[in-house]
């Protein structure tokens, strides 16, 4: 059987660490018990942590065990450790001696008792930790920036919807029975009803009619259906000689739903009658104009109606 002991400094700075090295190898089947190295070297020196004892099988059938002990020392003294006792089977057997030299940081005669107490090592720096303040930095920045971009995005935004003009249409400002009266001469111009268009021909004939009832009575007409339109201007117009014109703006409005739901055919003198009623109503039914409003659309009234089409 062999056994060692090995460490790998034997002279110490009071504080500093070294590590023991012991190993024992013995014949096969053979139990080893290591030694107590506390009460080898009683308080001179510290056993700071052990590892587990290691088992290795040697190629010529022997086993060696291994263990190791890391210790440190706080006293100024030249340590010496007798052989360490390992026990084989019973027997004893004792290790190599060792001795250890623990030596003060600095100069016992340059010692002197009015000086201020010092650690027996120099206080360290924390280093900086750079990654993490360019990582916050960086972060921060990024924030910034979206905040930045948002309001130069809202900036630009309001901005442009400040100098967005709203385009309003010559027609809505130019009298509703001119504009009416324009788009019926359209539509008696193309005569869609003579190439048998009968359902178109009556939908642009009532549009053109609720367009004006809506801005001339302020009544939502294209909103609602024939007989909703009928019920809400009936009270308007009032005057003897209209309710004759009601009761032809009445049948107009039926026959043009029968063509449109019913695919009614309607006849050619239908067909004319129904922009006569329609010619007819705008024509009474126009708003007579102050002074005021004159000077108003008169500027409107001497512009072509192409130039007022080519605006969106």
């Amino acid at each position: 059987m062999v056994v060692s002991a090995q460490i790998d400094s034997t002279t110490l700075m009071i504080g500093d660490q070294t590590t023991l090295h012991l190993s024992a190898t013995t014949s096969q089947n053979e139990h080893v018990l290591f030694p107590n190295l506390e009460k080898a070297i009683g308080q001179e020196m510290t056993v700071v942590e052990r590892t587990n004892i290691d088992t290795i099988q040697e190629k010529d059938g022997r086993t060696t065990y291994r263990q190791d002990l890391v210790l440190t020392s706080f006293k100024d003294t030249l340590l010496y450790i007798e052989p360490l006792p390992f026990v084989v089977n019973g027997d004893t057997i004792r290790s190599n001696s060792l001795s250890v030299n623990i030596i003060m940081p600095f100069d016992k005669a340059a010692m002197d008792s009015s000086m201020a107490i010092t650690d027996i090592k120099p206080v360290m720096k924390s280093p900086i930790w750079w990654w993490g303040i360019i990582r916050w930095v960086l972060l921060a920045l990024l924030i910034a920036g979206i905040g930045v971009g948002a309001l130069f995005l809202y900036l630009w935004w309001d901005k442009r919807m400040q100098q967005k003009q709203v385009v309003i249409k010559p027609e809505l400002l130019r009298p509703c029975d001119e504009v009416a009266l324009e788009k019926l001469d359209k539509i008696k111009q193309e005569k869609v009803w003579l190439a048998g268009e009968h359902k178109r021909y009556f939908s642009e004939l009532t549009f053109v009619i609720r367009e004006y009832i809506g801005r001339r009575y302020e009544i939502r007409s294209t909103e609602k259906t024939s007989d909703e339109t009928l019920a809400a201007i009936k009270p308007v117009l009032t005057a003897e000689d209209q309710k004759e014109l009601y009761e032809k703006l009445r049948k107009m409005l039926q026959l043009a739903d029968l063509v449109k739901f019913a695919k009614w055919q309607s006849t050619p003198d239908e067909n004319e009658t129904a922009l006569l009623v329609a010619y007819q109503f705008i024509k009474e039914t126009k708003p007579v104009l102050t002074e005021e409003e004159k000077e108003k659309y008169a500027p409107m009234m001497d512009v072509d109606s192409e130039e007022f089409n080519k605006i969106d």
